[in-house]
């Protein structure tokens, strides 16, 4: 059997239901947590701006790839540390706006497609070591995002083995993991990741139609030989389905690159146990070599994904303004003197003890300097990772900061009654797909 067919197996055969109770319940969270994102990102403008490229006239494939790309977008999407990809962003959009268009409203058929989505994203973003890749220019998420997608479009679509094995092989030859240094606002990455997406849905869409690829790609060099990318065999297929990669998710409890989100937590404890702000004369953040250049860079005015990746930035808001981190618009970041004045004391390098917990975690340790006395502290396993879970409470807390500035608490209420409640049974499953198809058609207008 091809690798391509083994996943094909997993991908139609695999019961959510089978799932322990735990992982279940995970799995509900994560469906709020990406809704959540999902309306966060189509009600600011450079999730608008997404809609405005083809309107309401787009197709199936581009309507789901932008509701995808709007959870991606916002920095509060989850994300799978060991093989750096994000994979809800690009699976639950995909399972529920194909249940509402073609009427398919069994929880169990959404899970199971949401299951395997989530799986195969992640099993492939291992297999070609996604943390080794990103550093590389390579951007695991949009490089593995067609795979995830076709693998849960085609459990919705009820494909057979070998239909579901030709719409794998056809997203797999979409895949285009390399990303150029884009600059300004909206960004490029966005449409990018919209249109992987989109490529993955279009790639079940057309298996089920007749349409082939070629199922014995991953048994070759193509991968190699088209992406200069090794493929770890062991890591996409073995023990698929004896359990979930639900227990390894990290959720984000505010919105930030992941490679920040130590840092801060790291930071905001020292300030809970008493470090003043106006009393900071240096901060010195470590953190494993891979990303600390990353997330050395500043602040751009205008440039809202540079105010998620800088560090010194999101500490400035930890410290003087902490509900901005919840603000997934950053579109005017701020540019208060006191904050531009903090920033400007905080530097970033490389700490060679914690390279041993990476890429399993990562990790960050703050040193501040205040009032003549050195305060530190380490976070290895950061709040939202799978040995800190967010719980139903704190994802609906993380709902609110986030959504009630944009439409308004009642609604968010409403809007998590929806998702918690989807996959309970058909009719609570119709509400929730239905709506977020509808709030796809209400940000296209």
């Amino acid at each position: 059997m091809s690798l391509i067919a083994e996943l094909a197996s997993f991908v139609v055969g695999a019961k959510a239901s089978g799932l322990p109770p735990a992982d279940r319940e995970r799995l509900a969270l994560h469906v709020a947590d990406t809704v959540v994102a999902a309306l966060a990102g189509a009600n600011i403008a450079e999730g608008r701006a997404l809609q405005e490229i083809s309107g309401s006239d787009a197709g199936l494939a581009s309507q789901i790839g932008r509701q995808a790309a709007a959870a991606r977008l916002t920095e509060i999407d989850d994300i799978h540390l060991a093989s750096c990809t994000t994979p809800s962003a690009g699976v639950v959009p995909v399972a529920l706006r194909l249940a509402a268009h073609f009427r398919a409203f069994d929880p169990d058929d959404v899970a199971n497609a949401i299951w395997v989505g989530t799986e195969i994203t992640t099993r492939l973003g291992l297999a070609i070591n996604g943390p080794a890749v990103l550093y590389r220019g390579i951007w695991p998420t949009y490089l593995v995002a067609p795979v995830g997608a076709a693998a849960a479009a085609a459990r919705m679509l009820g494909l057979d083995e070998m239909r579901a094995a030709h719409a794998l092989s056809l997203a797999l030859m979409l895949i285009a993991g390399g990303v150029g240094r884009i600059h300004g606002t909206p960004s490029g990455r966005w449409f990018l990741y919209a249109q992987a997406v989109a490529g993955g849905v279009a790639a079940a869409l057309a298996a089920r139609v007749g349409y082939a690829g070629d199922a014995e790609l991953l048994d070759k060099t193509w991968l190699a030989d088209t992406h200069g990318i090794a493929l770890d065999r062991d890591a996409l297929i073995d023990k698929r389905g004896a359990a979930s990669i639900y227990s390894s998710l990290s959720m984000k409890p505010f919105c930030s690159a992941k490679q920040a989100i130590a840092a801060v937590e790291a930071f905001r404890a020292l300030l809970h146990e008493g470090v003043r702000a106006d009393a900071i004369d240096k901060v010195r953040v470590r953190v494993p070599k891979a990303y600390a250049a990353m997330i050395a860079t500043r602040a751009v005015p205008g440039a809202r994904q540079s105010t998620m990746v800088s560090v010194a930035h999101q500490l400035a808001l930890a410290a003087l303004a902490p509900q901005r981190l919840y603000d997934v618009d950053r579109s005017a970041p701020d540019v208060d003197a006191a904050a531009t004045q903090l920033a400007a004391k905080i530097e970033v390098a490389p700490g060679a003890a914690l390279e041993s917990f990476y890429p399993q975690h990562w990790p960050a340790e703050v040193e501040v300097q205040a009032g003549g006395q050195i305060f530190r502290r380490r976070v290895i396993e950061a709040l939202g990772d799978p040995e800190h879970p967010l719980d139903r409470t704190a994802v609906d807390y993380k709902a609110h900061k986030v959504l009630d500035p944009l439409v308004g608490a009642a609604n968010v209420d409403e809007w998590l009654r929806l998702c918690h409640d989807a996959l309970n049974n058909g009719a609570a499953c119709e509400r929730l797909a239905d709506a977020f198809a509808g709030a796809a058609g209400a940000a296209a207008q």
